[in-house]
């Protein structure tokens, strides 16, 4: 637990920061003047180490209130259910106990693409720390992290080329969404550059480097200051000694767990990232109450939970259920209801207009099976829709309630009012 902590409190305070950013270049859009406009990145960084630090401190506490010892170092299995620890501060410990849990993590994965470690390129640690506003920032993938932090680097003044290997952006979600969000994106002065396959690397980031690929058959060269990579991650599953325990790995290299997120060797837990599971911080705290509620003799599993998604771009995009997308690859036949959050009162009301919902719903019976919003506060307003999923309500109670004015969750009710009548 370092003081450099990482991922997704520290990137959504960066992320806020550039938020505040476009809104001060927004200013005389409501009314206030303003005059020599300066983004401190310095300042920007001791803020989101301020936040850090307090977050580490509280978990420091919990430590020492709590019946938890925690022990700093490096560790690595040496025989079933016995952990041996290299200290921090030296010298070396053996643990064994009766349950034994693996949550190591993930980290950037670098591709083997020529030239890109050579490069130095930034992950989303080095991103994190920066001090100065690069000149121009090629982000490489299309993964949350790369996605907000073009927008946030653009904000903070930045020219950003975003680059991906897909047709699209966003590629998981419907195309509507993602050619929305790339509109967003390009009317900021980003560059987006999709279905791009980089062959090889020179240069160094920090300096000059150059991105070497092809695009619908003909060479590309992208050029830049500085490279963030943001393509996926990596389980932390490595040089651990995970066969002298007895746990085997996927071929991805996960920790092999089942439904009860149990590993291939007895009393022997995995969570989080190393498991496999989807790569969210709420997800991560699920698992921990899956295996901790399984190792006091439950029966919990991770089977048919709900996933929700947010990339918080702004506006952001956020989701539950299936997607058009996801339903299309499923056979599975559907009501569909769009809304633009021009339409919403409350967007009307703060200029935050772009974008739009979209709520899925079963032809034969009135259950969601999907929603998704690209808008501001689009993670709150799919919780709603989550709850009432959670409690198998149909689409038809949101719809009938009294959502008070002028709110963003009240744009559910104009949205349900057009799902289409089932088919007599």
């Amino acid at each position: 637990m370092s003081r450099d902590k990482i991922a997704c409190p520290p990137s959504k305070n960066i992320v806020h920061s550039a938020k505040v950013a476009s809104l001060f270049h927004r200013s005389e859009e409501f009314g206030i003047r303003k005059e020599n406009v300066h983004i401190d990145m310095a300042t920007v960084r001791e803020r989101k180490r301020k936040m850090v630090n307090h977050l580490v401190d509280i978990h420091l506490d919990h430590y020492r209130n709590g019946k938890a010892e925690l022990v700093m170092g490096t560790g690595r299995f040496s025989a079933p259910k016995t952990i041996e620890v290299e200290l921090n501060d030296g010298g070396i410990r053996t643990f064994r106990d009766r349950n034994v849990v693996i949550n190591t993590g993930s980290r950037a994965t670098l591709d083997p693409i020529p030239g890109l470690s050579e490069a130095s390129p930034l992950t989303h640690i080095e991103a994190l720390e920066l001090d100065h506003i690069p000149e121009h920032l090629l982000v490489l993938g299309a993964g949350y992290f790369g996605l907000e932090l073009a927008q946030a680097f653009r904000r903070f003044g930045s020219e950003v080329t975003h680059i991906d290997r897909n047709n699209r952006s966003a590629h998981n979600e419907g195309e509507d969404f993602s050619r929305a969000l790339e509109e967003i994106f390009c009317g900021e002065g980003i560059n987006v550059v999709t279905d791009t396959k980089i062959n090889s690397i020179t240069g160094q980031s920090g300096e000059r480097v150059t991105l070497h690929g092809t695009r619908n058959g003909d060479d590309v060269a992208l050029e830049g200051t500085h490279l963030l990579v943001a393509g996926g991650r990596s389980p932390n599953t490595s040089g651990i000694c995970l066969e002298k325990a007895g746990i085997e790995l996927t071929e991805r290299g996960h920790v092999k767990v089942n439904e009860r997120l149990q590993t291939t060797a007895a009393d022997v837990w995995a969570v989080g990232d190393c498991a496999g599971s989807p790569h969210f911080t709420h997800i991560s705290v699920d698992d921990f109450f899956v295996a901790s509620d399984n190792i006091a003799g439950g029966h919990r599993v991770t089977t048919g939970r709900q996933v929700p998604f947010c990339l918080f771009t702004d506006p952001e995009l956020a989701r539950i259920g299936l997607s058009e997308t996801e339903a299309r690859q499923r056979g599975m036949p559907y009501r569909v209801t769009k809304l633009p959050m021009a339409a919403v009162f409350r967007a009307m009301t703060v200029s935050e207009t772009d974008g739009f919902m979209k709520m899925l719903v079963d032809t034969e019976s009135d259950k969601i099976l999907g929603f998704t919003m690209l808008g501001s506060a689009a993670g709150e307003v799919m919780t709603a829709v989550q709850i009432a999923m959670l409690a198998d309500l149909p689409y038809t109670a949101l719809r009938d309630a009294v959502i008070a004015h002028p709110t963003m969750p009240e744009g559910l009710v104009p949205l349900l009012l057009g799902v289409p009548a089932r088919a007599s």
